[in-house]
């Protein structure tokens, strides 16, 4: 899935969660089906149930709160919330400042929305948000990338004739193909990147990494993570 943060700051935050009466979950609230803001202002999506289901299940108390992307892991580190929980693939470098738990969504398909199908990769720069995995793959490919602060920015850089492409999670992708009366479309070709999705934690929070692993667990175990899966992103996306 997509974000490959390579973090700047790699401040430790002392006080882990234990010395706090609520875990505060992170999001960026701008990447449906995943997470995102519903019309009642609040943090809605896929990430939204699940991180709701695990603090049940592991008898936490836990709030919601938005941060955005490119800021996401620094202020982890800070001690503005507890938990990244926004469609954050696991990767070898953001090891390296956090701890992942387990991934819960196994590694998906990124996908190509152009203006046509004969879109010519190689003729145009393509579209990625900053510091995400496709950002990279798409440098490391040979192929220019331009990096937008936000998803809507690099649909709007594909509309406006900036990108030629822009990659992203299908997932997120899809819907707005299916919605633009053929304005967009997708690619046939595709790039699994990423090591699935998992959330991110302060290295000093083993405790409730452990917590949160053990929830993740039994939601596997008894089919309601697949079953969760299915609702938001499709009966033909990957499953446990």
């Amino acid at each position: 899935m997509k974000k490959l943060l390579l973090a700047t700051a790699l401040l430790t935050f002392g006080a882990g969660f234990a010395a706090a009466d609520v875990v505060r979950l992170g999001t960026e609230g701008a990447y449906p089906p995943y997470n995102f803001i519903n019309d009642k202002g609040e943090v809605d999506g896929f990430e939204r149930k699940f991180g709701d289901e695990l603090c049940k299940r592991a008898a936490l108390e836990c709030t919601w709160t938005t941060n955005e992307w490119d800021s996401i892991i620094p202020n982890l580190q800070s001690g503005n919330y507890d938990v990244i929980i926004a469609g954050m693939s696991i990767t070898p470098e953001r090891g390296e400042v956090v701890d992942f738990s387990q991934p819960y969504i196994p590694p998906a398909s990124s996908a190509y929305l152009a203006l046509s199908k004969d879109a010519d990769l190689k003729s145009g720069a393509v579209a990625a948000q900053t510091s995400t995995i496709q950002a990279a793959f798409v440098a490391e490919n040979g192929m220019t990338v331009v990096e937008y602060a936000t998803p809507e920015e690099t649909v709007a850089a594909v509309k406006n004739g900036e990108a030629v492409a822009v990659l992203a999670d299908k997932d997120y992708l899809k819907p707005i193909a299916d919605e633009s009366n053929g304005e967009l479309v997708l690619l046939d070709k595709e790039e699994i990147i990423g090591g699935g999705v998992g959330m991110a934690f302060r290295k000093s929070d083993t405790e409730l990494r452990g917590k949160m692993d053990a929830a993740i667990t039994s939601m596997k175990e008894d089919g309601s993570l697949n079953a969760m899966i299915a609702e938001f992103f499709g009966p033909e996306a990957n499953t446990w």
